[in-house]
Formats: C-alpha cells, structure tokens, sequence
C-alpha cells in the first residue's frame, strides 16, 4: 500500500493526541470506590489475623505451662505444637515478603503495604508473582499445598479437615465464559490491583493462621483424651445453644454423669444401633432449620439384666455467614435488583423477616432482592427473627444509594467463528465487520453490575484530506445510512470518532458517554 502523503495540522495532531490519551485514561481508570473497598477489607482482615494470632499464642501457651508441670505427658504434644507454629510463621514471613516486593514494585523502595500509593497498578502484582524467572507464584502455590498437607496431619476431625483442605485449595480456576483453566496464581495475581492483590495475601494469612489454630486446638484437646476414670462422677452442663442474642434466653442441662470404660452402652438412634462404640452420632444436614432425633440407651448390669434410658434432642442448621451485606460492596443502585445477604446465627432462615426503607426489599428462597428508590437518601435494612415465640430486632444497616456509574459504548460485531463480541475502539477493527455491525450499544458489564443501557443518538465525526471534520448523525442507536457511505469511503489505517453518545439506564437518567476512536483495518 503507498504512504499516505497527507500532512495533518497542528490543531489535528493536537486533537488525535487528545483522544489517544484520553483513550488511555479510560482504559486505566479504576473505580475509586472499588480501591476503598479493597482497602476496607484488607485492614478488618489485619485486624482479625491479630485476633487470631492472639489466640492461637494462648492455646500454646496453655500447652507450655501443662508440660512443665507435666513434662512426661505434656511434653509429646509440645514439641508438636512448636513444629506447628514453626510452619505457620514461616508461611506468614513468606507472604509478608511477597507483599513488600508487590508494593515496592508499584511504590518504589521505601513503600508500605499499609498505606500503598499505586492502589491501582495493575502490573505490580502480575510482574513479581507472574514472572518467570523466579516463578514466586507457583513457588508459593507449592508452599500452600505443603502446608496444607503438613497441617492435616495433625486434625482427626474428617470436617474441619476438609474445611482446611477446602480453603487453602490451589486448584486451577476456570473463569467464567473460557474454557481453558488458569493456574491459582494467574487467576489471583494476573491484572489484579496492587491493592487487590495484597488484600488477598492477607486473607491467605488468615486462613493460614485459622488452620494453625485449629491444628493447635487439635492437640491440646488430645492431651487428657484417655484420663476418662471407671465410675468417675463429673458435673456436666448441656446448654441447649451457646450462642445466645441479646433478647433470647439461655438454658442449659446442669447434670451429674459416670463413665465405665469397659461396660459401654449401646445407643439406638430412630430404632437404628448407632454404629460407634464411642456414642458419636456424626450427620451431614442439607437443608437450614430446626430439626429433632430421639433414642435411647440401653445399659446392661453385672447380673445380665438391661435398662432402657430415653433421650430426645434438637439441633438448628443455619447458613455457615452471619452477615447482612451488599453482595455489591456498601451501596445500592437505583433502578436495578441488588442481591443482599440476611442471615442471623442461630435462627433459621424460615425464622428471619427484613424490611427497608427508601425502596423495596423481597424475599427469594434464601437470598433477598433490595431496589431502592431515590438516589443520594440512605436506605435501612432492618432485620428481625423469632426467638422464643416473639420477634426481636437483630440489625439495622444503612447502605448508600448511588446512581448507577456511566455505561461503556461498544460496537457489536459477529467474528468469523459466530461469536459475539464487542469493539470498544482502541485498536482496528475490519471495514466488513463494521458495516455488518447494526449499530452502537452500551453497558456495564465488569461483572459485578452487567447492566444494558439504551443508546438514544451518537454522531460520527470524519475527516477529509484537509482535515476539516464531518459530522453525521446517527439513526437513533443504528447507524445512519450516510454514516454507512461514509464507512465505505475509509480507506485501511483510516480512523473516525463517535462522540455525542447519549444513553438511558434502567434508573431512567440520561447521561453523556465518553467517545470513542474507530481505526478501519
């Protein structure tokens, strides 16, 4: 193809250098809100990753003071809590390592992971965990499941083990419309926020340091785990519930028992033997609510008789979160449906009611729907349960409501393939796919709001050999047939710009959307 011999103005160098940069800053813009999200989150996790650090130290310390007043029986099960707390403060250094080497690749030397300048780099996080010349992603990946495997070993209890195995999981992560699996820490760290990035470190913290604690409670529960004396009598409490709210009532069962370890009786649960000499009735509920079993045991004596002894007890299944949150940060939006989490520990779902002011709030299954009404008024979402046989109020939370943020427009197309995609400028696109296209669209769709818009009218704006600008308007959303002559005539390389971009979202307020620049291939 010859060169074009077309010089452009000055004021025409200006002004595509305008919409270059400007093309850039769209590009790279992060919400502020979302940054101050992340940073919210990461500083409550700080605050529990001391919470429990403090008291995975107590239960060691615990452990300490037993072995030396009892060395020979206490000192087995320290050595195994030092190996423990060993591991753990080695992952906790290796990470805090790798938080450093993120912020200072956005900040520079003297950076802080509590108080990052960058939040909004996007390569920091990819560039020290993604290289691969060192590798420290998948480095850390191998530590994780090291850990992991190492820490198991020390909890006998099959469900908490799997809670460990489930939350300290490495696997590849499909993404959502792909078909080829990520490794972990391309899922974690590729194109993630500085400050992302190391929010999600410390939360690895967290569930390090949650596994150290349940390691450590595993061993020291199995210190005097065979003390049980024949014909010992101990008092024992059985409270119905140890979590009591404020409103509810606590009772509990205070009672005297003696064990024999070698006359065990037989437990018969629903008219079925219980299949543990031990007592231990395990279950997996799948469904929330209050739910009740009843048996008894049956307890032979020296002369061959037997005796029946009744039992009967309940227990409540409730969703594993007590929260009442957006699942969209803090705030709502205006004119569209925003899931909202209720759950109250203790109560059954069946048992909870919610209602909220500025806007309506309703009830799906499990999950709640909120759709405010006036933009900029607070909305109250107040929770009660029932507890007792009468309704308390349990929580009371305000969330921000905000207009929905500016749409992206973008020119549909179909590729060769069949696929729908969008071309949102920036880079060429095919003059055919362009003149197939119908038109120009907007949305939101970063995956956390996905919401259309309507486009009402655009323009297109050309230039000719002189440089002077050619304006054409469109048919509503549609191209015009004038802009479509016009696409005819660009020539490979060529470029336009569509600007005046009016849109309307659900929340019924018309906004004026940023342009966007068109290169014809």
């Amino acid at each position: 193809m010859g060169s074009n011999t077309n010089r452009l103005s000055p004021r025409q160098k200006m002004i595509n250098l305008m919409y270059i940069v400007l093309t850039a800053m769209l590009a790279l813009n992060v919400s502020s809100d979302v940054l101050d999200g992340f940073t919210q989150v990461h500083d409550g996790l700080s605050r529990s990753n001391d919470n429990v650090g403090r008291r995975n130290r107590a239960i060691y310390n615990q452990l300490e003071a037993f072995a030396q007043t009892n060395p020979e029986k206490g000192g087995q099960w320290l050595e195994r809590a030092t190996m423990v707390r060993g591991a753990t403060a080695d992952m906790i250094a290796m990470v805090d390592s790798l938080k450093l080497d993120i912020v200072r690749k956005a900040d520079g030397s003297d950076a802080d992971p509590d108080d990052i300048v960058n939040r909004d780099d996007l390569e920091a996080a990819a560039v020290v965990m993604l290289n691969p010349a060192d590798m420290k992603g998948a480095r850390l990946r191998g530590d994780i499941d090291k850990f992991r495997t190492y820490i198991e070993e020390f909890i006998p209890d099959t469900l908490k083990r799997a809670n460990i195995s489930e939350m300290l999981s490495t696997a590849p992560v499909v993404r959502k419309g792909t078909l080829t699996p990520q490794t972990w820490e391309e899922a974690k760290f590729d194109q993630q926020p500085v400050v992302a990035a190391v929010t999600l470190l410390t939360k690895l913290q967290n569930d390090i340091l949650y596994a150290e604690g349940e390691a450590l409670a595993s061993i020291y529960s199995q210190v005097d785990a065979g003390d049980v004396r024949v014909n010992e009598l101990n008092a024992y409490v059985l409270p119905q519930s140890r979590m009591i709210m404020r409103g509810g009532q606590y009772q509990a069962n205070i009672i005297l028992a003696a064990v024999d370890t070698t006359a065990r009786p037989t437990v018969y649960i629903g008219g079925k033997r219980l299949d543990d000499e031990h007592g231990l009735y395990r279950l997996n509920p799948s469904a929330t609510g209050t739910f009740t079993y009843d048996g008894y045991l049956e307890v032979t004596h020296g002369d061959g008789s037997s005796t029946r002894h009744p039992f009967q007890s309940s227990y409540t299944v409730i969703e594993p979160m007590a929260t009442v949150s957006a699942t969209m940060m803090n705030v709502l939006y205006a004119g569209i449906d925003n899931p909202v989490s209720i759950s109250v520990p203790g109560v059954a779902m069946s048992d909870i009611n919610a209602s909220m002011t500025n806007g309506t709030l309703t009830r799906s299954g499990d999950h709640w729907v909120a759709r405010p009404a006036a933009v900029g008024k607070e909305s109250t979402v107040t929770v009660t349960a029932n507890m007792d046989g009468r309704p308390v109020q349990v929580a009371a939370t305000g969330f921000r409501v905000r207009k929905l943020p500016d749409p992206t427009p973008y020119i549909p197309f179909t590729d060769t393939q069949g696929n729908v995609d969008h071309y949102r400028g920036g880079k060429p696109i095919g003059k055919t796919l362009l003149l197939k296209s119908p038109g120009l669209e907007a949305a939101i769709d970063d995956g956390l709001l996905d919401t259309p818009f309507k486009v009402l009218s655009f323009e297109t704006v050309f230039f000719d050999s002189m440089g002077n600008a050619i304006p054409e308007v469109s048919d509503g959303a549609s191209f015009s047939q004038r802009q479509r002559q016009s696409f005819q005539r660009l020539q490979r390389g060529k470029r336009f710009y569509i600007s005046r971009i009016k849109a309307i979202g659900p929340d019924g307020i018309t906004r004026d959307l940023s342009p966007m620049e068109v290169i014809v291939n």
